[in-house]
């Protein structure tokens, strides 16, 4: 589930297929929160293979998450970059919150809007949109926001959740708390977070960790939807750094639909029933899940959807991996001799 692959060498352990013998090199192609990750394969001899950093495709594929930690609710920070060339975007923007607010819990949650600008997001005093609420009611706050054109993402956060005495009459110590980021520029925050290892890790200790980021932001160049090529200068590296570094959804601000991404952060949230893998295993035998290093059966697999469904929930934050065969030349890939 988690949306970066694998950047630094892998041990796996590959237990080789029946009838396979010596030495083969594996290559795998994983996604998940952490840097190592340990794979078991039934076969009848285990070896030890490094699989260096930059390898793309492979035969083996572990999807991966963390169970979020159980939480009372969720307070949730739309923090919108509203300079003048935002405006065409109001449109995506409302139809995203909206998607959003469906895609939520029927309770529990809240869910306000603010600038990216600090100097209007420490006076921003609207009450948040709750259960019930539709989108005309998202309109309206939208509308009578405060805006600036200051783009400092990271400082307007740090100045609604810490100093605006309107936001501690409706945020909630003991809930989780979901920031979108949603800015056609670079986050340029030039006051409390000028390095974004400070913004990480005063973000990271809020609400014990319960803590979830997305961006709808400018994506690299190879990468970009839009029909004209963002600036160098434009591209939001920081909001997507900060984003990855906590296992965020990031959406191409550009995307004619922002529903998919904006929904996929809200469930993020939620303790994780199922999961749908990444590809379509090419031997149902060959899944294996683990949790937290262990091995385990208290799950089935549905073809029909491509997803894994858990017979026991796993618990707040176990690392859960779902490790399986696939066919990678289905994806029309060469990826060069994978054998000996």
């Amino acid at each position: 589930m988690a949306n970066n692959i694998l950047k630094t060498a892998l041990l796996l352990f590959v237990m080789m297929i029946a009838g396979c013998t010596g030495g083969i090199d594996y290559v795998i192609h994983g996604e998940g929160p952490g840097e190592t990750v340990y794979v078991e394969v039934e076969v009848p001899t285990y070896i030890l293979v490094e699989v260096p950093t930059g390898i793309e495709y492979g035969e083996i594929w572990v999807d991966s998450f963390i169970q979020p930690l159980s939480v009372e609710g969720v307070d949730i920070l739309w923090i919108i970059d509203t300079s003048g060339s935002m405006n065409v975007y109001d449109p995506r923007l409302i139809a995203g919150i909206e998607a959003m607010m469906n895609a939520l819990p029927e309770t529990g949650w809240r869910l306000a809007m603010l600038s990216n600008d600090p100097a209007k997001a420490v006076k921003e005093a609207q009450f948040p949109l709750i259960p019930g609420d539709d989108v005309a009611d998202a309109l309206n706050m939208y509308s009578a926001m405060l805006r600036g054109g200051r783009e400092e993402g990271f400082d307007a956060a740090y100045e609604y959740i810490v100093n605006n005495t309107y936001a501690s009459t409706w945020m909630r110590h003991d809930a989780a708390l979901l920031v979108v980021f949603v800015s056609d520029e670079e986050e340029q925050s030039d006051d409390h977070f000028v390095n974004l290892l400070d913004f990480t890790n005063w973000y990271g200790g809020l609400r014990n960790g319960s803590v979830y980021l997305a961006s709808i932001n400018n994506v690299a160049k190879a990468d970009s939807v839009c029909a004209k090529t963002p600036s160098s200068l434009d591209i939001g590296h920081r909001y997507m750094d900060a984003v990855n570094h906590f296992g965020g959804t990031i959406v191409d601000i550009c995307s004619e639909d922002w529903s998919a991404g904006v929904t996929d952060a809200s469930t993020r949230i939620e303790p994780y029933e199922s999961l749908e893998l990444t590809h379509v295993p090419s031997d149902i035998d060959s899944i294996r899940v683990f949790i937290n290093g262990s091995l385990s059966w208290n799950w089935y697999y549905e073809p029909t959807d491509n997803t894994v469904y858990f017979t026991i929930i796993p618990g707040a934050d176990d690392l859960v991996e779902i490790a399986y065969h696939y066919d990678v030349h289905s994806l029309g890939v060469d990826t060069g001799d994978t054998g000996q």
